[in-house]
């Protein structure tokens, strides 16, 4: 029976703003996951080539063929259009999930792992994602700290001999 991966017991929020953070300890590391905002320009018509509905079978947004495909595209199109009346409003943004790490007060790293491109506070969503990141990030996270943590005391050790 394998040990169990360390998660976070702490959620992000429902709604969630710039800065916001969760924290877990792991052994002597405490980890910080936070928000951040993704300032890449693209709305989200440009960032998802299928983001617009379409009855072109080869274009992204194909519907797909068959019984019902109006009710399927008018419902497509409306979504689509709520979506980017939602990030017109400023309802919702990217954001990016980044990992920091320290040892009691001592911060090893303040960018131990990330991921970009994350939709926050997107229509219908519970933002439950961001948390499902932060996890998925853990690993990364922990490796860069230990190695800083090694970095920092092969220098002291140095230093004092």
């Amino acid at each position: 029976m394998g040990t169990r991966e360390p998660e976070f017991n702490e959620q992000f929020l429902p709604y969630v703003c710039l800065g916001d953070s969760i924290n877990m300890d792991v052994g002597d590391y405490t980890v910080t996951a936070r928000i951040a905002h993704d300032d890449t320009p693209d709305k989200p018509d440009e960032r998802d080539c299928g983001f617009w509905p379409s009855l072109d079978p080869n274009a992204a947004g194909f519907i797909g063929a068959g019984n019902g495909w109006r009710k399927r595209f008018d419902q497509q199109q409306a979504k689509a259009e709520s979506v980017m009346a939602a990030w017109k409003n400023d309802e919702w943004f990217y954001c990016g999930i980044i990992l920091s790490v320290s040892i009691d007060e001592t911060e090893l790293t303040d960018h131990a792992a990330s991921l970009w491109g994350i939709e926050a506070n997107y229509p219908d969503s519970k933002n439950s994602y961001l948390s499902q990141v932060a996890n998925e990030l853990l690993s990364e996270a922990l490796g860069a700290a230990k190695l800083e943590r090694e970095r920092l005391c092969a220098i002291v050790c140095e230093s004092a001999a």
